[in-house]
C-alpha cells in the first residue's frame, strides 16, 4: 500500500512465535470481545471504575445482563472488582486489554466511517 508507513516493531520478546496456549489465551479473550455488550462494558470500563448500575445505563442494558456480562469478564479474567461500601466497582484487569479494546474500537469507526487510519 503505497504512501502508508511501515507499521512500528513491536518488543523484541513479543516477536517469538506464539505457541499454542498463548494461541488458546488469546483467542479466548477475543471471543470476550465479539459480544456488542461485553464490548460496550469494556470500553464504559476504559474510562474509569464503575458500578453496575452506572454500567447498565451507559449501555443501555438492563442490570442483570450487565450483572451476569461481568460476571463472565471476571471470571475470564478481563476485569476485577472491588467492594466500596454497599457498591461493588469494577475495573479492567490491566492495560492491554485498554489499549486493546481501544485499538479495537478505533480500527472499527475508520472501517464503519471510511476515513483514513494514521499509525
Amino acid at each position: 500500500m503505497a504512501g502508508r508507513e511501515p507499521l512500528p516493531t513491536a518488543d523484541p520478546a513479543h516477536l517469538r512465535t506464539p505457541g499454542s496456549r498463548e494461541l488458546a489465551a488469546a483467542a479466548a479473550v477475543f471471543a470476550m470481545l465479539a459480544d456488542p455488550t461485553r464490548l460496550h462494558l469494556l470500553w464504559q470500563l476504559t474510562r474509569g471504575e464503575s458500578d453496575v448500575t452506572a454500567l447498565a445505563a451507559a449501555c443501555g442494558a438492563a442490570r442483570p445482563a450487565v450483572s451476569q456480562h461481568l460476571a463472565k469478564l471476571r471470571l475470564a479474567g478481563l476485569v476485577q472488582s472491588r467492594k466500596d461500601g454497599r457498591h461493588v466497582l469494577y475495573s479492567l484487569a490491566d492495560g492491554h486489554l485498554r489499549r486493546l479494546v481501544t485499538e479495537a474500537l478505533s480500527h472499527a469507526d475508520h472501517r464503519v466511517t471510511g476515513e483514513p487510519w494514521h499509525d
